[in-house]
């Protein structure tokens, strides 16, 4: 009978992403896999061969409501429901407040976290592994497998992956996408850190220079119109508000290139292993956080600061200098040989 693995990652997206190959390592060895998840990485663990379940916790319609009995009865069923499956193992890979409660009472019985765990989640768990992360230098990727590590799992190959489209939303995408007709590039420009938001005016001397070369494609949130239209969104291709994960999944798997900021956008990108994919950093460690494997397919780039990176919300120096770095040229200049390399193989 397989042991029951409860693995914790309730957000963000990014975060989901650059857990599923700890869950494909732990599949593959033989654990069953349940996952509990928020509203944020849902859509990319339904369907998702990685694991076997997946248990939604509603954290962001909680947030909305505010504490209400509603919320707490819906809390204590899911909370009866973890226990029910009596897991054999629990792992708090998010490490925070909000999943130490998820992890103190899900009834496994071992319950593994890292000693770099914070806000008091710590004391969910009854077995502590040393530290995951140093300095921020290697893969978060990387990082979250030393949990597999710890449970004497082979975690030298990884494995990222997500559910299939339907053919309706190919059938979605291939209306979207009618006018392309030449090699897609993916322009996702906005995240949730406006810290992490490249200058405008460099995303646009990059459309202006690329624009003959290709088809550009826009895509982003409710929030993201009015950045993207001044970048050039009216003269391309604009899809913000018009795709969700699973739809965003299939666009980003017929395009050549994804550009984009450290952002749920890019790691999606190079979850499908389809395009390649340029994540421009500011203020986020770029060892870290950047896309791994063939390096001239995955391009993380950024500048050169004394202060990079500070991984802070908000600039000590409240100047943002790191959001003009790298310069547009640089970025345009691995555009067109990316472009070019595709060619020359077709």
């Amino acid at each position: 009978m397989r042991k029951k693995v409860l693995l914790i990652r309730l957000s963000s997206l990014g975060d989901v992403i650059h857990t599923i190959p700890l869950a494909n390592a732990l599949k593959n060895a033989g654990y069953e896999i349940t996952w509990l998840v928020s509203e944020k990485g849902i859509q990319v663990l339904e369907g998702n061969p990685c694991l076997d379940k997946v248990i939604l916790a509603p954290v962001q319609q909680w947030k909305k409501r505010g504490f209400s009995f509603k919320s707490f009865k819906e809390y204590l069923r899911i909370l009866k429901q973890l226990r029910q499956e009596n897991f054999d193992i629990a792992i708090d890979v998010q490490m925070m407040f909000k999943s130490l409660y998820w992890m103190a009472f899900c009834g496994a019985k071992r319950r593994i976290i890292s000693k770099q765990a914070r806000e008091l989640s710590i004391l969910g768990a009854n077995e502590i592994i040393p530290r995951i992360t140093n300095n921020y230098n290697s893969s978060v990727i990387k990082n979250y497998m030393k949990y597999a590590d710890y449970l004497g799992v082979n975690t030298e190959k990884v494995t990222v992956t997500l559910p299939q489209r339907t053919d309706e939303i190919k059938q979605r995408v291939n209306n979207l996408l009618e006018k392309a007709d030449k090699p897609i590039v993916v322009v996702a420009p906005a995240t949730t850190w406006v810290p992490k938001h490249w200058n405008k005016d460099n995303w646009k001397k990059v459309i202006d220079s690329i624009k003959d070369k290709c088809s550009i494609v826009f895509t982003g949130g409710a929030n993201d119109d009015e950045l993207i239209k001044y970048i050039g969104g009216d003269k391309f291709i604009n899809l913000a508000e018009k795709t969700d994960i699973l739809t965003l999944i299939e666009v980003f798997s017929r395009a050549s290139i994804v550009i984009a900021p450290d952002s749920g956008s890019a790691h999606l990108a190079w979850a499908t292993q389809k395009p390649a994919v340029i994540t421009i950093f500011t203020c986020t460690p770029l060892e870290y956080l950047a896309p791994i494997g063939d390096k001239n397919k995955y391009i993380a780039v950024t500048g050169d600061l004394k202060c990079q990176p500070c991984f802070k919300r908000k600039c000590k120096f409240k100047t943002n200098d790191c959001t003009n770095l790298p310069s547009p040229e640089k970025i345009i200049n691995i555009v067109n040989k990316l472009l070019l390399n595709q060619t020359n193989r077709v």
